[in-house]
């Protein structure tokens, strides 16, 4: 699945141009990256005080950064391939 194409241009030019991404627990590269490892679907979100803590930002209200940084995060544990084990 090609999930840039469910994205707008402007955040799809900055996945890969941004050399590194904020790792923080709960963040959007974080949130990618775990959405990805435990087989989620692409769903750009992040929670600004640690997962599952204070108020989950949709993507209809976070910025092109932020979107960006959670698709990186997918993308990079995709082509990692690292997946729970069920």
């Amino acid at each position: 699945m090609n999930i840039e194409k469910q994205l707008p241009l402007d955040v799809v030019a900055k996945v890969d141009a941004t050399p590194e991404y904020d790792d923080t627990h709960g963040g959007p590269y974080d949130r990618g990256g775990a959405d990805s490892y435990y087989r989620r679907q692409f769903d750009p979100h992040y929670w600004p005080e640690g997962t599952m803590r204070g108020t989950r930002v949709e993507m209809k209200d976070m910025t092109p950064e932020e979107i960006a940084a959670y698709t990186k995060g997918y993308n990079d544990n995709e082509a990692a391939g690292d997946f729970k084990e069920y």
